[in-house]
């Protein structure tokens, strides 16, 4: 039985191992790296399979279509890297323009929210360090500390008013 179900899952693929074979031959000569050619593969498999499902008439020559796709494929993988590194080049540049200033603008940042912590009611700072520092949700709040959520909403409505007073009182944002 699980003979017969391998037989008609082969007889599904779309892509015979002599197609599978030029597609990954197509992508790996387009620059698409090793361990990446089984995804291509397997995307010029499910557009095969997309395009039956939609009702298209089957290629003429699967294969040619196949080796089209696979260089559709590679020169998308190429577009995709170039913006990468072009993205991450001008990342880097924007870091090392700002490391310093960044470095001294988030310690004064950091000190000034540690202060306005400081001078919060117990209960808003509870809940603030709960919600943006441990990253609770307001319902995990609520049941934590056995209060409605509307009170925790409440508290941090209040309490990140109040901080946000500070910092503009202290000329920090």
């Amino acid at each position: 039985m699980l003979r017969r179900r391998t037989r008609r899952a082969e007889a599904a693929d779309p892509l015979d191992s002599v197609q599978e074979d030029r597609v990954r031959a197509v992508l790996s000569l387009g620059g698409v790296p090793h361990g990446e050619l089984q995804d291509g593969v397997q995307q010029v498999r499910l557009r095969l399979l997309e395009r039956a499902a939609r009702g298209d008439e089957a290629p003429r020559d699967v294969s040619a279509w196949a080796a089209v796709v696979a260089s559709n494929l590679a020169m998308d993988w190429h577009r995709a890297r170039s913006r990468q590194e072009r993205l991450g080049e001008r990342l880097a540049a924007l870091r090392q323009e700002h490391r310093v200033q960044d470095a001294a603008e988030s310690r004064v940042l950091s000190l000034a929210v540690a202060q306005g912590l400081d001078e919060l009611p117990d209960q808003q700072r509870q809940v603030v360090v709960l919600r943006f520092y441990a990253d609770l949700p307001v319902r995990a709040i609520a049941a934590e500390l056995g209060i409605p959520e509307g009170t925790v909403k409440s508290r941090l409505h209040t309490a990140v008013r109040a901080l946000r007073a500070r910092l503009r009182e202290g000329e920090v944002v």
